[in-house]
């Protein structure tokens, strides 16, 4: 049996957002920012190439998704009209899918707030 391993990149990225459920007066109604960390993961056997996929590759296309988000309004983009952290693994694991089809997880953390969210594909 063949040994799999799971290889793991991260992006940062802080963004505003507004949350509409809920009571009239609650807090997440209003426009407020976060601090965001997202991880990427690719599981697999090691390759001819001595690895389960390129890092670089991942690295990049992880930070291009991060960099389309970072300083802006996450309602606006579409798919993220409620931008909950479950919204945000399936926007990233949408965008990183075809290029990586052996993405196996996405996380999307906001680490000043200690809240964490993690999609397992």
């Amino acid at each position: 049996m063949k040994p799999v391993f799971e290889i793991t990149k991260a992006a940062y990225f802080d963004a505003a957002h507004f949350i509409e459920q809920g009571p009239p007066d609650h807090r997440y109604r209003r426009l407020h920012g976060h601090s965001f960390k997202v991880e990427a993961s690719v599981k697999g056997e090691m390759a001819e190439a001595g690895w389960v996929a390129d890092l670089e590759s991942l690295d990049v296309a992880l930070k291009a998704i991060a960099a389309e988000l970072d300083h802006g309004l996450l309602n606006e983009k579409p798919g993220l009209d409620v931008p909950s952290l479950e919204r945000l693994c399936l926007y990233f694991a949408e965008r990183l899918k075809g290029t990586f089809p052996s993405l196996s997880r996405v996380v999307l953390s906001r680490p000043t707030i200690g809240e964490t969210c993690s999609l397992a594909l």
